[in-house]
């Protein structure tokens, strides 16, 4: 049994703004758990959107977006300066104030070290991936759903803690940092597809192919036996088509003109912003889109009777559905799919992470390595 120390080492989100808020801290209490949950020694952790969406309080309907930050997202590059909420009240995942101080990060692998009193003690010394989407916590069933490292502490530190539940056993040959790729990305994706029933008779068009959400479900398509058309820059066309999407389309591109008006069955779309008109376009009648993400900007034009006139169906993707998760777990164990790793970090480079992050220059996943010294 492994000794568990008292106090450890963690990244704390101190409050909305630039990453200067984020603070390593090497006494932080290691969290304390209750009768329905696991304490989880932290093997690596990735980063993600939401990371830098809760840091800025971009979840806020009263974010303040200048044009220059719209743009250089559009554009995959990094902005000047920090946007700004007028009001954080509103600025989570789940639309409510975050609490202060804040451990964040969502992808997390690492080994059971303690269980609660409610919980199979075969799970300890077990590798897992934690569910991102936590339904409960403090061993109640929550009224609205968390994520992990939003409304409660996640995995930018040594250990940390979740309801057994959202705790998954993985049995696999990838590493620590390979695994922690996949849970927030590839069950966003997963979820996408799942909610718009993606098969093998569809034509799938997948707006920023090359971010985590995007390259996940490129694969996730793929093993599901649709055919993928994938958005991108022309700088990485070849990565894209090399991880599997049939067809490449550059992101200034008219897509109305390159696929053809009612060409494509499912849109899964990270970007939004000014192109979101052309995916209704494109899509064929009884077409199926889903979004869970805006990067190029949340605030688009839409034309109802292009809505009802095709009747399409349009899914808003948060909250994972019921057996998503496992259905991910089973598909890393049948390699299925493969991990897209850009570049480990150590914990007290979280920073350098998130900018880098941010500059989109890179293809899958950034992951914080826990086993590098900070």
């Amino acid at each position: 049994m492994e000794t568990i120390p008292n106090n450890m080492s963690a990244v704390q989100l101190l409050g909305h703004g630039g990453v200067e808020k984020l603070v390593l801290n090497h006494q932080v209490p290691v969290p304390t758990i209750s009768a329905s949950d696991v304490l989880i020694k932290v093997a690596a952790a990735g980063v993600n959107n939401t990371d830098l969406n809760t840091r800025k309080a971009w979840y806020s309907k009263s974010y303040v977006e200048s044009a220059e930050l719209k743009n250089t997202e559009a554009e995959n590059i990094a902005p000047e300066s920090e946007p700004s909420a007028t009001n954080s009240s509103d600025a989570s995942w789940s639309g409510e104030a975050i609490q202060f101080p804040r451990i964040q990060g969502a992808d997390v692998c690492g080994i059971v070290v303690a269980v609660g009193e409610q919980v199979d003690k075969n799970l300890l010394g077990r590798r897992v991936l934690i569910e991102p989407c936590v339904q409960e916590a403090n061993d109640e069933v929550l009224a609205s759903p968390w994520y992990f490292g939003s409304e409660c502490d996640g995995g930018f530190a040594q250990y940390t803690k979740v309801a057994a539940k959202h705790a998954y056993p993985v049995s696999s040959e990838l590493s620590d940092v390979e695994l922690a790729s996949f849970p927030c990305s590839y069950s966003t994706a997963e979820n996408m597809l799942t909610r718009v029933n993606a098969t093998e008779r569809d034509l799938v068009l997948i707006s920023g192919a090359s971010g985590g959400v995007g390259s996940a479900a490129i694969q996730l398509a793929k093993a599901r036996g649709a055919k993928v058309i994938a958005i991108t820059s022309k700088s990485k066309f070849a990565e894209i088509t090399a991880i599997g999407a049939d067809v490449v389309l550059d992101r200034n591109d008219d897509l109305a003109k390159k696929l053809g008006q009612n060409s494509v069955d499912v849109v899964i779309d990270l970007v939004a912003g000014e192109q979101w008109p052309q995916f209704l376009q494109v899509l064929k009648p009884f077409g199926r889109y889903a979004t869970s993400g805006a990067i190029a900007g949340p605030i688009v034009e839409l034309d109802v009777r292009t809505l009802y006139l095709k009747d399409l169906s349009l899914f808003g993707c948060t909250i994972l559905a019921k057996d998503v998760f496992a259905n991910l777990i089973a598909r890393i164990e049948a390699k299925q799919i493969k991990p897209l790793i850009a570049n480990r970090f150590a914990l007290s480079e979280i920073a350098q992470a998130q900018q880098e992050f941010e500059l989109k220059k890179h293809i899958g996943k950034l992951v914080i390595d826990l086993s590098l010294k900070f």
